[in-house]
């Protein structure tokens, strides 16, 4: 008889999410990993071929939970890309692994950057959509100026160089739209 299976390949991912959450995809390391799971690595490959194979099923886990905290942002104002940058700062604030994982690593299973922050609610070419009715003659231009102060902020953020209140984060975000528009 099969042995029975006690560590679920469910657990092996929430766990490694976890752990890349906390200390960084680096750190997820099948031992650390055993560790913080309680169990020896077997699990860890009955459930995944290599190491590759649970990399990329956390970052697509780091990809939807982005989408999630997104979607569940505040939303600060009517000008376009302030609440895209908002919650893009925010998130560098508050998940500092997360975003160098999906935002600053190198690999990233096949998505740009664009792909990762668009998301498949599309909030990138929303935003563009409602620049373009507020006038703006090209929004994918505008979008390239916002994104540069937008990432830029949210990277100074997670370096601790980024001190700003969320009040003059928004301000800021709203005067950046405006002189750019």
């Amino acid at each position: 008889m099969p042995r029975k299976e006690t560590i679920s390949k469910r657990y092996i991912i929430d766990t490694a999410f976890l752990l890349a959450k906390q200390e960084g995809m680096e750190n997820v390391t099948a031992r650390k990993l055993a560790a913080k799971a309680g169990c020896s690595t077997q699990p860890i490959f009955r459930q995944y071929e290599n190491m590759e194979d649970l990399w990329k099923d956390i970052f697509e886990r780091a990809v939807e939970f982005f989408s999630f905290y997104y979607e569940k942002s505040d939303r600060v104002g009517d000008e376009p890309f302030v609440d895209l940058g908002y919650g893009y700062i925010k998130f560098a604030m508050d998940e500092p692994c997360l975003f160098r994982l999906l935002f600053l690593g190198e690999i990233k299973y096949g998505k740009s950057m664009y792909e990762i922050l668009n998301g498949d609610s599309g909030i990138v070419a929303k935003e563009m959509s409602k620049a373009k009715s507020n006038g703006v003659s090209d929004p994918g231009e505008l979008f390239t100026k916002m994104w540069i102060f937008i990432h830029g902020a949210a990277c100074m953020s997670i370096t601790g160089d980024y001190d700003l209140k969320d009040e003059d984060t928004i301000r800021l975000l709203k005067s950046t739209y405006n002189s750019f528009r």
